[in-house]
């Protein structure tokens, strides 16, 4: 009889934290949510319905992998309840389908591309001349020379009919295929598909009409990046011709870089980290209301994920590539696990770019996100990475330096590691509830700073109540930067001051302003859209 007490008071409990739970998730605090339903598990484990919330829960953090494992472990135990076969049906698998999709055109990409003679390969970049004006087929430009040679043979040809009637077939023919020829030459000088160039020449002429940001010449100044960022405010575009010099001169710097970047912060100077933006351009300028624009005397790191999930990610990027061109020291950027082709073709910057920018546009971001460093590390004592560490010991900033990043990010690997890897409350190392990467303990991370002669880690990655969370015994440290987000998570966002010498970390947290009615995930996957 007592332990049908004590079974029946566990049940109860659970379905007082279960409440709770629910309550959590619809204030949208889901760690907590996820917390109380795990105390309802312990309490009573065969009940479909707390692993189902918790996996409706695990989506909302972008934990996928631990969402699959709940919405699998819901189904095992009642295969017939609705709700887990939902999450399973609508979410996980298609997330799987998304996964094989991506393989399928990884694998057809490869193949097209060693069918290809290394010779005649080219970067996108090198097919992209800015500083061309009004050279395509739509344009009315035709070279003066073209011009005055078909005038000429018009000329000739009326003359010969009028003359000599008898060689006018022949003459005329003759024309015709100088004609064709000139033809021929103007298009593939314009399209870059032409035999006589190889260079794409884009319509990059700046309009009588235009009045938006200009660049003079080939400097960056801190007033067009002012008047560019203005522009963006108001949501006015930045001319194609500019966007492309901007993107490229921040490829040249990016490509001469090490994978793991050194800084050196001189003592009596300060040196800010900032964590993931999300395309949420108005909470940039904030930032940078509350901090300061980024300059020699006020430098930034932003620690990868600038663009994805928020819909002005194709402002944030311009903007922070537009400060690295006007000042390399002012401002240094890190890859996070959205700078990769298959995050930006799910979550909104693909389409984005496309639709504000152009096809190229995708292309040429793509490529230059392979650029991006993956580890900095301030005066010989603080690491920072987006993710996080490694599935084993030993790991030295020398092996950080020698990856070569120049390429999509793989599925397992220090460098897959790097990018997704979280850290876990409990020691040794664990699955990772994304699916990718893993999860790491105080244990790892204490050893990894050991063996590098390191104070401690700053990364970023996850979603933060607070903007930031301290960790693993004061050795790592979260900070997270994009406030509310998506509209939805009501988190603050932060960002760390370091102050040299002793580097001791400040945080600063500041709250979401407001930014127009265009909605998170606008340009996204239409299947995603659903979640938000």
């Amino acid at each position: 009889m007592p332990n049908m007490e004590t079974e029946n008071s566990s049940v109860s409990r659970a379905e007082e934290l279960k409440a709770l739970a629910n309550e959590a998730f619809r204030a949208k605090k889901y760690s907590q949510a996820i917390d109380l339903y795990s105390q309802a598990i312990e309490l009573n484990s065969q009940n479909a319905v707390y692993y189902a919330n918790r996996a409706f829960a695990h989506t909302k953090l972008e934990e996928y992998g631990s969402a699959i494992q709940d919405a699998s472990k819901a189904i095992e135990i009642d295969p017939r309840y609705p709700k887990a076969c939902f999450t399973y049906q609508i979410f996980v698998t298609p997330v799987h389908k998304v996964k094989e999709c991506e393989k399928a055109v990884k694998k057809l990409k490869f193949e097209e591309a060693i069918a290809v003679p290394e010779s005649e390969r080219h970067s996108v970049a090198d097919s992209i001349d800015y500083r061309s004006i009004g050279m395509s087929p739509s344009s009315s430009f035709v070279s003066t020379q073209a011009a005055i040679l078909a005038a000429t043979a018009t000329v000739v040809v009326a003359v010969v009919v009028m003359v000599w009637p008898a060689v006018a077939t022949t003459v005329a023919g003759m024309v015709v295929a100088v004609l064709m020829i000139l033809g021929a030459y103007w298009w593939g000088s314009c399209s870059g598909s032409g035999v006589f160039t190889k260079s794409r020449k884009l319509e990059l002429e700046v309009e009588p009409q235009y009045s938006g940001a200009r660049i003079e010449g080939d400097v960056i100044t801190l007033d067009f990046v002012k008047k560019m960022m203005d522009d963006f405010k108001n949501q006015k575009c930045l001319h194609k011709r500019y966007a492309f010099q901007i993107v490229l001169q921040t490829r040249e710097m990016l490509r001469a870089l090490p994978s793991l970047v050194d800084i050196d912060i001189p003592d009596g100077k300060h040196f800010t980290v900032c964590g993931d933006v999300h395309g949420q351009f108005y909470d940039l300028l904030n930032i940078f209301e509350l901090n300061g624009l980024p300059s020699e005397e006020n430098p930034y790191l932003f620690n990868g994920d600038f663009v994805d999930r928020g819909s002005f990610s194709v402002e944030v990027i311009l903007t922070l590539f537009a400060f690295k061109c006007m000042c390399p020291s002012a401002i240094y950027l890190s890859r996070g696990n959205h700078e990769s082709k298959s995050m930006n073709k799910i979550y909104g910057f693909e389409g984005e770019v496309r639709s504000k920018l152009s096809e190229t546009f995708v292309e040429l971001f793509a490529e230059v996100f392979c650029f991006l460093p993956l580890a900095h590390v301030l005066n010989q004592k603080v690491f920072v990475v987006h993710g996080g560490l490694f599935s084993v010991d030993g790991v030295k900033l020398s092996d950080i330096k020698a990856i070569d990043r120049f390429c999509e990010p793989p599925e397992e690997g220090l460098m897959c590691e790097l990018l997704w890897s979280d850290p876990q409350p409990l020691p040794g190392r664990g699955p990772s509830k994304r699916g990718v990467g893993l999860s790491f303990g105080a244990d790892v991370t204490k050893r990894f700073l050991q063996d590098n002669s390191l104070d401690l880690v700053v990364r970023s990655h996850e979603v933060k109540d607070e903007g930031y969370e301290i960790e693993h015994d004061g050795k790592l440290i979260t900070v997270f930067s994009a406030p509310n987000y998506c509209d939805q998570m009501g988190n603050k966002g932060a960002f760390i001051r370091f102050e040299a010498p002793t580097l001791k970390p400040n945080i600063v947290t500041f709250a979401a302003v407001p930014h127009p009615d265009v909605k998170p995930m606008a340009y996204a996957n239409n299947f995603l859209r659903m979640f938000q």
